[in-house]
């Protein structure tokens, strides 16, 4: 081979090597701009997906837009909000007061022991009753159930008084009322179902409308904050005339404590 031709080979040599390794120079700048690319993406994401969370639980939840909802009182309520429940007859000269959360574990032990008694005793005309309902627990152990149970309660009330105080001790009932810590009554067909257990209730599709719609959310909300405002820190809490009665275990110590605060 000439020393020419070998000169000519090693010049074709090195600017193909050249091609091949600007070819390459490319590709690698061409992957290192989609790598790029994608982190960029993904911080992107990453961020919009933050920004998404921090907007959505900044956003008002179900019982915050409840509080902001339009008022409406169940039926033989009084009160500017409704929130004065007295049933008895209007002859009865003293007033009982019951302070109750519907999650709570107590009132369900006294309502089991003591709560046919009470509504005898309404009956009769011993006394009449005024209720008080709280939800202290929902924030105490999580939940949404004692305000719900409190909704559905008022659904009771706009029936009739004596549905709610049916209603109330079926809630309460052994066999119905859950654990505090089981948030049973956050559940709409929980409610139902212990409402199916009350004649009054049964099939009554107007109440089963205003429990599944949450129509009395807002004036739970609003018994609530009666209890809140109130001197009482427990459930269950019995007065007389301002005055508290310790509450008994049994129906024959309720008959004698009632009779005593109502002889003053």
């Amino acid at each position: 081979m000439s020393s020419r031709n070998s000169q000519a080979s090693k010049a074709a040599a090195r600017e193909k090597l050249r091609i091949e390794r600007e070819k390459q120079a490319k590709k690698d700048r061409a992957r290192r701009q989609l790598v790029v690319a994608g982190a960029v993406v993904g911080v992107l994401a990453l961020a919009g997906g933050v920004g998404y969370a921090v907007v959505q639980a900044n956003q008002p939840g179900y019982w915050d837009k409840a509080a902001d909802a339009a008022l409406v009182k169940p039926k033989n309520t009084t009160g500017e909000d409704g929130t004065t429940v007295v049933i008895g007859k209007a002859e009865a000269k003293k007033t009982l007061e019951l302070y109750e959360d519907s999650r709570c574990p107590a009132c369900a032990s006294f309502e089991q022991a003591v709560g046919e008694q009470v509504k005898k005793d309404v009956d009769a005309g011993k006394y009449k009753l005024q209720y008080f309902g709280a939800t202290f627990i929902d924030n105490a152990v999580k939940g949404e159930g004692s305000k719900n149970a409190l909704s559905a309660l008022g659904a009771a009330l706009n029936v009739s008084p004596q549905a709610f105080l049916d209603y109330k001790g079926a809630l309460y009932s052994k066999e119905l009322h859950p654990e505090e810590t089981v948030d049973s009554f956050a559940k709409d067909d929980y409610l139902l179902k212990v409402a199916d257990t009350v004649p009054a209730l049964k099939g009554n599709a107007e109440f089963k409308k205003a429990v599944e719609d949450g129509t009395y959310d807002r004036w739970a909300l609003e018994m609530s904050k009666v209890f809140n405002n109130s001197d009482v820190k427990g459930t269950p809490t019995l007065k007389m005339d301002g005055k508290k009665i310790e509450t008994p275990q049994t129906a024959e110590a309720f008959t004698a404590a009632l009779d005593k605060a109502i002889a003053g």
